[in-house]
């Protein structure tokens, strides 16, 4: 979920110096925040930093040296904004961690509406038939796209006039997506009939959590992010399936990127006893924290099959090694993403609002690494599957050959 930044169009031999410059500059600015009080208390556990060889006090006097070259010489409109953002930006870049990222007040506000599956936008999930067309996967009940008339398998011809001939599926999504109120025209192929539709954009949110029961009295929830919405909606479905008696749970996290800890934490309590280990967090060798589960267990013995691909990382694989690892799931898939590390969110002004926003620029920043309850890091490693099972190259619901794994797993338990 992360962000491409642009630097305002400033040119190439300029942003090497930029980015160099950046690292002096904004630590002085955090170092006079801390002085102050103002950030070192958001810091996580009150540890030093790791980094060791950095001088007490930086020699900035190359960042003035730089910006009046800059002044001088740049053949273009800058603003002091700008620029100041663009030093941000290239500090967090500096730590080389891809985790590890500055957002303005705009950028965070983009990123937590992402995080929430909060969007502007139509409200269709998207995705390619088997020629590589652009295809509607389903309209989202109650939005503008099922209230116009949008079907499941529409091919998508072009978006505003223009051809989605070879468009990937992402970029067609930030073509549809804009702000709420302005309107987006598609062209649709529907059997043998071309059909135009122009549709009024909206703001969305997205529930992160489907829930249905499959044949055989089997539970199936799938979790797209785990979002400030998860806890409750996971929390509602293990009821239904408790209350249903269900025969076993597919639990799918496949293409889910991630998001909150505390989410992980809540969804992987509903299988396992209260006091078991879900992860532990070291700085270094040092561990810092441990979360356990909290009891609730609602599910805790159920047959459980997690399904995992790919683009399953962060909470996804935290959940995943949490319940393996206390024998409560099977998993089954393909390897996942491998991102073993946590962060936090630090609001630069050193203030949050009342709900822990940050009212301005904040900074994602890595504070730990992860391990499963295995004792396992699984940075850039992945989880690796129980049952490797690889879907085809266009994956549909009649040829999900990882979820008819799951349910055959189930059948034969």
């Amino acid at each position: 979920m992360g962000f491409k930044l642009t630097w305002g169009g400033l040119p190439n031999r300029w942003w090497r110096y930029v980015v160099q410059a950046c690292v002096v500059i904004v630590a002085l600015l955090i170092g006079i925040g801390v002085g102050n009080g103002q950030i070192g208390q958001h810091l996580p556990w009150g540890t030093k930093p790791i980094s060791k060889g950095l001088p007490a006090n930086l020699d900035y006097s190359s960042v003035n040296q730089v910006y009046k070259a800059l002044k001088n010489n740049y053949d273009g409109q800058l603003t002091q904004t700008q620029l100041l953002d663009g030093l941000k930006h290239g500090l967090a870049t500096a730590t080389n961690d891809p985790y590890t990222e500055y957002f303005t007040a705009s950028e965070a506000k983009s990123f937590n509406n992402e995080l929430n599956n909060s969007f502007s936008g139509i409200g269709a999930e998207l995705g390619a038939d088997s020629s590589g067309n652009l295809q509607i996967i389903a309209p989202i009940a109650g939005t503008p796209a099922a209230k116009a008339g949008l079907q499941a398998q529409d091919l998508i011809t072009s978006i505003n006039g223009v051809s989605t001939s070879g468009i990937s599926v992402d970029d067609a999504v930030n073509k549809i997506r804009g702000p709420a109120g302005s309107k987006v025209t598609l062209q649709i192929v529907r059997g043998e009939q071309a059909l135009s539709f122009t549709i009024t954009r909206q703001s969305l949110t997205i529930p992160s959590v489907n829930t249905k029961i499959l044949s055989g009295n089997i539970g199936y929830m799938q979790i797209t992010t785990f979002a400030d919405d998860t806890t409750s909606l996971a929390q509602s479905a293990a009821n239904q399936f408790a209350g249903d008696h269900v025969n076993g749970i597919i639990l799918d996290l496949r293409d889910d990127p991630g998001g909150l800890l505390s989410a992980a934490t809540s969804v992987s309590s509903l299988w396992l006893e209260k006091g078991q280990t879900i992860l532990q967090q070291k700085r270094g060798d040092v561990v810092q924290d441990t979360s356990y589960a909290s009891g609730g267990d609602e599910l805790h013995g159920i047959p459980t099959v997690i399904l995992i691909n790919g683009g399953s990382a962060s909470a996804s694989e935290i959940t995943t090694g949490a319940l393996h690892d206390n024998n409560q799931a099977y998993v089954i898939g393909t390897k996942s993403y491998g991102k073993g590390v946590v962060q936090q969110i630090i609001c630069i002004t050193g203030e949050t609002n009342s709900d822990g926003s940050c009212p301005a620029d904040e900074l994602k920043v890595t504070i730990a690494s992860w391990y499963r309850p295995d004792g396992k890091n699984i940075n850039h490693l992945g989880i690796t599957p129980d049952n490797t099972v690889t879907e085809p190259s266009t994956a549909t619901a009649d040829n999900d050959l990882q979820l008819q794994a799951a349910e055959t797993y189930l059948a034969n338990r």
